[in-house]
């Protein structure tokens, strides 16, 4: 025993954890919290004609909660995720529950055939969609002429948050059926088994066991899409050159708030969007928590 500590007390390699997690730490400081900092600090000046760059304290914030383009854009993406997000998550668990039944075969393509999308850049995904989607050359619009019936404006105003909500949803069902099939899997087979001998069938035991059992991943799952609706950027970037009359610069908050950094060059003003953006992700995510723990515990 003495021969395994060292002086002082400590034992050998007691130093190794602190060393592993060392170059983790740095660029977490480096590349996340220094550069929130600067935002967090550029956000409470104001670049003005005359005068240069002033000290504003709130005004940017107070400005920004008065923006009618940035409700707009909140309000938007609320929207998606209200409608796009159950979808969503409704798909990935039946797929989930289906890979996992057994019932399936070629279970392994099956399930690499649902991830693939995943797997596809959110810009090629978009542009590929942009392409079906398209009045003129896309496969949509040219099946809807051969066939004589009215064409499907897909890109049109009433139809462009449920092209979106497409797209978003092709790419990322396989990525939430993957969470909910891993955690499927996780399951002791003496619950299936003792269900089975009480007569239980396979719809019984998915409503009555697995489907509890994945609370906790289907909660991991909603929160990953509260941060991603209310980020959404890509799909709505690119589509905006197909369709520019339908998105405009603040179709969403992000949208927004790019436009303002990088096209009008109002970088202060930004930086204060954003971070009313992170706190409105902030306060949904807390909402859905509580919500979650309320129903858990009644």
């Amino acid at each position: 025993m003495t021969n395994q500590v060292l002086r002082g007390g400590r034992r050998p390699g007691g130093t190794a954890g602190p060393l592993f997690v060392a170059p983790f730490m740095v660029l977490f400081l480096l590349l996340f919290l220094a550069p929130l900092a600067y935002a967090a600090y550029i956000s409470l000046f104001q670049e003005r004609l005359i005068g240069g760059t002033a000290f504003v304290g709130l005004d940017n914030y107070v400005t920004a909660v008065k923006d009618p383009l940035l409700r707009e854009g909140v309000l938007r993406v609320a929207t998606f995720f209200v409608v796009q997000v159950p979808l969503m998550l409704v798909l990935a668990l039946l797929f989930a529950l289906a890979l996992d039944s057994g019932l399936l075969r070629l279970a392994r393509v099956i399930r690499l055939g649902i991830f693939v999308p995943y797997a596809v850049p959110s810009v090629v995904a978009t542009l590929m969609w942009g392409y079906l989607y398209g009045p003129d050359f896309g496969p949509f619009a040219q099946l809807s002429e051969k066939l004589d019936l009215p064409a499907w404006h897909f890109l049109s105003d009433g139809w462009m948050l449920g092209s979106l909500a497409n797209i978003v949803t092709w790419e990322f069902v396989g990525y939430n059926m993957i969470i909910l099939y891993a955690a499927l899997r996780t399951i002791p087979d003496e619950l299936y088994e003792a269900a089975a001998l009480d007569g239980a069938g396979s719809w019984r035991i998915a409503w009555s066991i697995k489907i509890p059992a994945l609370r906790p991943a289907l909660m991991l799952t909603l929160l990953f899409s509260v941060i991603g609706s209310f980020q959404l950027f890509n799909e709505p970037k690119l589509l905006q050159s197909i369709a520019p009359d339908v998105i405009d610069s603040s179709y969403t908050a992000n949208l927004y708030a790019y436009t303002l950094a990088f096209t009008g060059q109002q970088v202060n003003y930004a930086a204060a969007v954003s971070f009313l953006l992170g706190l409105v992700i902030v306060v949904v995510s807390y909402a859905v928590l509580l919500t979650a723990n309320r129903r858990r515990t009644s």
